[in-house]
């Protein structure tokens, strides 16, 4: 009883066939009947979780106190995984409306480092950045969790009661939190309930550019580091030194420098871009062949062989005055370059792609018998300037990587065990497999010519890859050809880049060049962050990296 009213008695619950619970209905007065219609998936009439056990009761009593009868409770389907490109690795359904851009909304931080993460994303998703606030409803909160390996680019991204929280160990993982949930609310998306717990494959995922043969401008290039920020990129070497030209200012050996270049100023914005994505920037001055911009200003570093005829690009590593110049390249750019990587080419140099070294450069066999004794070769002394262009960057604090046809079998010397080896073909002379360096326990990035290499014009039987064929049949195990690795060799191998060779450096712009690696490097992303068979078909995949990336 309430104030002297008879309360009306309880109707029956009514099922359908479908097994939806249709509610239950209170007579109030004037003769009208209330009906609250609660619906839950999957039918019968368990009270779902979360659900207010009494909704009969509450109805009846405001009924009777002449109150608006409330809303129904809403229940939710479970949620799906986030549609990304790369997808997430993990993902925990739950029941609820998960998260989208709204008034109001806010991006708030706990930890102070991470300022630029919240103004970054803040921006792209047109909310509020408030700093170190407490979040509200309909917040974005980013924080350092503090548990985690170091170096870790792991995340966790939770949907819950209309806020998400983005928490990592490290800074990189709460960016690659934020690359989610932009990706999940592009398009006026919604990003669904739940948790989703996610981690790249593979460390090193990296996209190459030849800037040496082709100038490409600071805007292009800052466009670039932009897309891979997003698809969770973390590399972008910058190949700026070869025959054709030397593409960025310099104070120590000005001579050196083609008149299309980048300033130091414009590098430094760049870095910085890069930076603000966790992107590290891997420049490559290749020695000692390659160097044909550098022989240009410096003409008496040629080498030559014993008929006089100049070996096109390569230095005479026979000469001190050879190995002064490029460490004083090294040296400016290090100054420069502040991340922890740092390419040294090493390959194709010319002197070893003839069929007698020793006999065809008599200079460079006696510096290598005067060096590392009476059956030294040539392959000795190239070895030789390798390992000490190594140690020059290890003391600037760098670990440093150089082409697989860098290397050589047998000999007196040996490439120091700490390079890594940029594996890129097979079908140099007297290439060798894969296997070769991974069971000598070498650490491996692939570059796979025959997935990887993207060469202006297409020349020497070169075609431009597809990301269908990345995505459907490529591996960072597959090393070389089409074939993998043994899955022992898993770990040495550190990740994989795309490159941008600018052979015939007119056959595209920077536009086309842009639409041509798109997809490639959408399907790389994925094949990186998870090398898995992925849950969607290639069309499926594309029609997806139309709309979120």
């Amino acid at each position: 009883m309430n104030r002297g009213r008879r309360r009306a008695p309880r109707r029956k619950t009514a099922i359908t066939s479908k097994g939806l619970l249709l509610g239950t209905g209170v007579a109030l007065a004037g003769g009208a009947v209330a009906v609250a219609v609660t619906v839950w998936p999957g039918g019968g009439t368990r009270t779902p979780s979360g659900a207010e056990p009494s909704r009969e009761r509450s109805v009846s009593a405001n009924a009777a106190e002449g109150a608006p009868s409330p809303s129904p409770s809403r229940t939710y389907p479970l949620s799906q995984a986030p549609r990304t490109v790369p997808a997430v690795r993990q993902h925990e359904a739950a029941r609820g409306p998960g998260w989208k851009p709204s008034d109001g909304s806010r991006i708030v931080v706990r930890n102070a480092e991470l300022a630029d993460e919240g103004r970054l994303t803040a921006d792209e998703l047109g909310l509020e950045y408030a700093g170190e606030a407490r979040p509200r409803d309909g917040d974005v909160e980013l924080a350092l969790d503090g548990t985690g390996k170091s170096g870790s680019e792991a995340y966790t991204l939770t949907v819950k009661d209309r806020r998400v929280r983005i928490a990592a160990p490290a800074e990189a993982g709460v960016f690659y939190g934020t690359r989610t949930l932009k990706q999940e609310v592009r398009g006026g998306g919604t990003a669904p309930e739940g948790v989703v717990r996610d981690e790249p494959a593979k460390p090193q995922r990296g996209f190459m550019l030849d800037i040496a043969r082709k100038h490409f401008t600071a805007g292009w290039i800052e466009d670039r580091v932009r897309e891979l920020g997003d698809l969770k990129y973390n590399q972008l070497g910058l190949h700026f030194s070869d025959d054709q030209g030397f593409r960025i200012e310099s104070a120590s050996h000005p001579e050196v420098v083609s008149e299309q270049h980048l300033t130091k100023a414009q590098v430094r914005k760049i870095l910085d871009l890069a930076k603000s994505r966790h992107i590290e920037v891997v420049p490559e001055i290749d020695s000692p062949g390659h160097l044909g911009a550098v022989i240009a200003g410096n003409p008496g570093l040629q080498l030559v062989n014993a008929q006089g005829v100049a070996a096109r690009g390569a230095v005479d590593i026979s000469k001190p005055r050879a190995a002064e110049v490029v460490d004083e390249l090294l040296d400016e750019y290090a100054g420069l370059f502040d991340g922890a990587y740092w390419h040294l080419g090493a390959d194709e140099y010319r002197a070893l792609m003839v069929s007698d070294p020793e006999a065809s450069y008599p200079q460079l066999a006696a510096a290598a018998r005067q060096k590392y004794g009476a059956g030294a070769t040539v392959a000795d002394l190239a070895t030789g300037w390798l390992n000490d262009r190594a140690k020059v960057m290890r003391g600037h604090d760098r670990t440093v990587r150089a082409w697989n046809d860098g290397f050589f079998r047998g000999g007196s010397v040996q490439a120091d065990k700490a390079i890594q080896v940029a594996y890129w073909t097979g079908k140099e002379i007297g290439a060798r497999p894969p296997v070769e360096y991974l069971s000598a326990g070498r650490q491996v990035i692939n570059y796979n010519d025959e997935y990887l290499y993207y060469v202006l014009g297409e020349p020497n039987q070169f075609v431009y890859p597809t990301g269908q064929r990345i995505y459907e049949s490529w591996t960072p195990r597959v090393l070389r050809g089409t074939t993998a690795v043994s899955a022992q060799y898993d770990d040495q191998i550190l990740g994989g880049s795309f490159a941008v060779w600018c052979d015939l450096a007119n056959r595209q712009t920077e536009a086309q060049v842009a639409a041509g690696v798109r997809m490639p490097l959408r399907a790389l992303s994925q094949k990186l962050w998870d090398p898995r068979k992925p849950g969607l078909s290639w069309t499926q995949f594309r029609e997806l990296a139309g709309k979120v990336s």
